[in-house]
């Protein structure tokens, strides 16, 4: 019954994206939002304009249910897959408003990881609200001028208490998307009696502040400017100027960064979403180009390298897409207090794994399909720019790919190596359920293989000291992507109803390297005098070694 409803709702949603939604989003990208410092009067009004269209897109994502779907949990655990298939769609044709969206769900996910106080009550109602007319947008502003992800050394916004238990916040925040919200949560800290503050993560605490008063003015805020992007252009991003804006203080004091970890795991999974749709968009362009465009005396599809180089475009997406929807399964158990402790330890493994893996591999496949149309697909007016410049962004935003790498290692550490049994027992039950699958044996094999080489890496790098796991740290999330995701492939094609192409796919997939990380070690690429010579290729005859250019 779950399922019958669900396909209703995906059909009928699909319906109004193909005839109201991607035309909104188009509109969004030809009218991006202009910033009005001052009115007629010379009066400061700091005022963001953004398009009709982009204020429909709001309407809708709230008459859709795209974060009430997750929090109502009508589906039980199943309410966050519904989520995401939903979003999936959207992404796509959003005209970006999928990112207000994602830090949206992760503010309505801290309030609720808070247990919904009786302060923030109104908030949450309004973040997860299905009437366009109380949905509330959030943003989330920690980047500061000294940097994005080192927000403990970067974060220099001070909140000084009031005598109503309230505080004041004054500090730069250097990189604030969807700028146009109604509410956000932010990092600060917290002055004493003499005005000193804590330095360090230890001295950051989690605030939630309303963007605007009741009047409609801004809280004490002043925009300074726009940023001028390369991509995600539809979608204000600011600096802004806090100058004593009202906010109240929502985790205890000190514990801003793990409070806020709730938030950054979802905006990571929606980044996730985002990364998958924009591959499969645009190979779905791709392909229908082929069976169009003639060539050489034929149709692009009857050149065998043509439709090869699709197919292998259409294999990374394919596990993408199950790497993402097992995600957010994950997190479906683990919300509704049905997740084993391998399910919440695989969850905080995979999260940083997944966000990582398919940032690059987006980049990746968007720039290969854009490729196959030729000189076409530098054209502006096909769209396909659009998609290639907003999915650059993925492997920078929520943490770029060497940060998430290093979070990667820290979850090893915290949980005393029981992510990796967790990871390599799940691995192993999702082989078994192929091994009477006689065409996915190669796979299986090589997945395997992939496996005991991993293991015989996590002994070697245990006894080689914190130098060597730094400089495999990437090599090592990407072989943990590889396999997990190879392992959802063969079993997605033991299934009894599995298709010829589900195998084929399974056994592409397992053909690449799947442990890069055991191959380099044996390459010595770990070794503290390797880091040195990294050093000298990268800077022998630059201007800051004396080179003359």
């Amino acid at each position: 019954q779950v399922l019958e409803e669900v396909n209703w709702d995906l059909e009928r949603f699909g319906n109004r994206l193909l005839t109201e939604i991607k035309p909104l989003g188009w509109e969004c990208e030809l009218n991006p939002p202009v910033f009005r410092q001052y009115d007629a009067w010379g009066r400061r009004v700091d005022h963001i304009v953004t398009c009709s269209a982009w204020g429909r897109m709001k309407e809708i994502a709230a008459e859709e249910g795209l974060i009430a779907e997750a929090y109502e949990r009508r589906y039980s655990n199943w309410s966050r897959l519904h989520q995401a298939v939903k979003l999936y769609l959207f992404s796509s044709s959003s005209g970006g408003f999928n990112c207000p969206l994602a830090m949206t769900d992760g503010a309505a996910k801290v309030i609720e990881s808070l247990g919904i106080p009786r302060s923030l009550k109104n908030a949450f109602d309004h973040l997860t609200s299905r009437d366009p007319k109380k949905f509330w947008t959030s943003g989330q502003w920690m980047t500061e001028r000294r940097g994005g992800s080192d927000v403990a050394n970067g974060t220099e916004t001070v909140a000084r208490k009031q005598p109503d238990g309230t505080y004041r916040l004054y500090g730069f925040k250097w990189f604030t998307s969807a700028a146009d919200s109604d509410v956000t949560l932010t990092l600060a800290r917290v002055a004493d009696a003499e005005g000193k503050v804590k330095q360090g993560s230890s001295g950051l605490s989690l605030f939630f502040l309303k963007v605007r008063d009741e009047e409609g003015k801004l809280n004490s805020i002043q925009v300074q400017r726009l940023k001028d992007k390369l991509g995600t252009r539809q979608m204000a991003t600011a600096e802004l100027w806090l100058d004593g804006a009202k906010a109240e203080l929502i985790s205890a004091e000190g514990r801003g960064v793990a409070s806020i970890s709730n938030m950054l795991n979802i905006t990571r999974i929606h980044n996730v979403i985002g990364a998958v749709a924009s591959m499969r968009r645009m190979i779905s362009l791709s392909r229908d180009y082929a069976r169009r465009r003639v060539a050489f005396g034929k149709l692009l599809k009857d050149h065998p390298l043509h439709m090869q180089t699709i197919a292998r475009m259409e294999v990374q997406t394919r596990g993408a897409f199950l790497l993402l929807m097992e995600i957010v399964r994950l997190l479906g158990l683990v919300e509704t207090n049905m997740a084993s402790e391998q399910d919440q330890l695989l969850l905080r493994l995979l999260i940083p794994v997944a966000k990582l893996y398919t940032g690059k591999q987006a980049s990746a496949v968007v720039v290969e399909a854009m490729e196959s149309f030729g000189g076409q697909g530098y054209m502006e007016d096909t769209g396909l720019p659009v998609i290639v410049r907003d999915t650059l962004v993925l492997s920078i935003w929520e943490g770029t790919t060497n940060i998430l790498s290093l979070d990667v290692l820290r979850s090893l550490t915290k949980s005393q190596g029981q992510v990796m049994a967790a990871f390599f027992s799940a691995v192993q039950q999702k082989l078994e359920l192929a091994s009477s699958t006689a065409k996915l044996e190669p796979a299986v094999k090589q997945t395997r293989d992939a496996i005991s080489s991993l293991a015989q890496f996590t002994q070697a790098a245990g006894s080689k000291g914190a130098v060597t796991m730094e400089l495999a740290a990437r090599d090592f999330s990407y072989t943990l992507a590889r396999i997990y995701a190879g392992a959802l492939l063969i079993e997605h094609a033991a299934r009894p109803d599995a298709s010829s192409t589900d195998i084929a796919a399974a056994r592409r997939w397992c053909n690449q390297e799947l442990c890069p990380v055991a191959t380099e070690l044996e390459n010595s690429s770990y070794e503290a005098e390797e880091a040195l010579v990294d050093g000298a290729l990268v800077y022998e005859g630059s201007p800051a070694c004396g080179s003359r250019l």
